[in-house]
């Protein structure tokens, strides 16, 4: 095949790709005390959490273009320095685990990434601000790279068990703030794509969307583009910046809504997805959940989602992490992005889209 030069080509837009993104890259999984204490408190939970991840710099080395991180507000800092789990090991006889995080990082101000407070808090960087510094730096050595999206989840919920957990910090207005300044405080303006980029002169974002697109795959080449996962977090994101106007983050919107540009479909429908992606839409999916299709190989839901158009396609088994069942999503050729199969590929056939 002819690679064409971009510079020479009719460049594809960002939304005109299908990316291989990873589910909740940064999970280091547990430690042999933890895992056995899973095992006895909840074998069916563990059993859909026993997995885990490279560091983030190693997955963007593999072909991995869209990692998500879960994320804990902590404006004092310490809220989760202590794990309930820590307790509970020793009151089981287990041996110790390894501390969760390098000394002292639990303790300082700024929002924490992990899985489950008390629990699940094994992450391969902490804080966020440590993660997006990994990938800033494996950004800044691989220059001209295709768009890394970060899809971040803020987490909230308590947990109710039979021992005393930590309440999380709510992720409200405020929180939100912090979020942007973390954010920022790693990636220059110039180094991801914002809502007000892409919303240009329009009167909404989704305008803009329906009307021009995202903007050409050379435009975004060795950005970031940050993404919210869940729905709700538009309803402390959004008051005070309409269509998301000077923030950071794209929202996970309903289509037609003003903030609409990036919509999640973790269990549309393959037609639902095409349509959505067909009108513009950045779409977020799954190609398997819960560890379930990885552990007997049954790819039916990972070829709907690929054929569905859907441009992030998240799995626990990206590039060169195959489950012991042989399940893995990748693009032929190991390639970090393919042409998407709803789309005319015309502007997209011959581009380089290896790194």
């Amino acid at each position: 095949m002819t690679i064409v030069p971009l510079a020479l080509h009719a460049a594809p837009k960002l939304n005109e790709l299908q990316y291989i993104g990873s589910h909740n890259s940064y999970h280091a999984g547990f430690a042999p005390s933890e895992a056995t204490f899973w095992k006895r408190m909840d074998p069916a939970s563990f059993a859909m959490l026993d997995y885990r991840h490279p560091p983030l710099a190693q997955q963007l080395d593999d072909g991995v273009r869209q990692i998500e991180l879960d994320l804990y507000a902590d404006a004092k800092g310490g809220r989760y320095a202590h794990p309930a789990i820590v307790e509970q090991i020793a009151k089981a006889g287990l041996p110790p685990a390894p501390a969760i995080a390098p000394a002292g990082v639990m303790e300082k101000p700024g929002i924490k990434v992990m899985h489950v407070q008390d629990l699940d808090q094994r992450s391969t960087c902490q804080p966020l601000v440590a993660c997006l510094q990994d990938v800033r730096a494996w950004s800044r050595r691989h220059p001209g790279h295709l768009p890394i999206f970060i899809l971040l989840e803020t987490k909230q919920s308590p947990l109710q068990l039979g021992f005393p957990t930590v309440q999380p910090e709510p992720f409200d207005g405020a929180a939100m703030d912090a979020l942007d300044a973390e954010l920022r405080s790693v990636f220059a303006p110039g180094e991801y794509l914002s809502p007000d980029q892409v919303r240009g002169d329009a009167p909404t974002l989704n305008a803009a969307i329906l009307a021009r697109g995202w903007p050409a795959l050379a435009e975004t080449r060795g950005k970031v583009v940050f993404l919210l996962d869940q729905r709700s977090a538009g309803n402390s994101y959004l008051p005070g910046h309409p269509s998301l106007r000077g923030r950071v983050c794209f929202t996970n919107a309903v289509a037609g809504e003003a903030d609409a540009a990036f919509t999640e479909r973790n269990d549309g429908s393959a037609e639902e997805i095409a349509r959505l992606v067909k009108a513009g839409y950045l779409v977020r999916t799954r190609t398997d959940a819960d560890l379930k299709e990885p552990a007997r190989n049954d790819t039916t839901r990972r070829d709907g989602m690929l054929a569905s158009g859907a441009q992030l396609l998240s799995t626990d088994f990206p590039t060169h992490e195959a489950a012991a069942s042989g399940y893995v999503v990748r693009f032929d050729g190991d390639a970090a992005a393919r042409c998407n199969p709803q789309l005319p590929n015309a502007r997209c056939a011959g581009v380089d889209l290896t790194h």
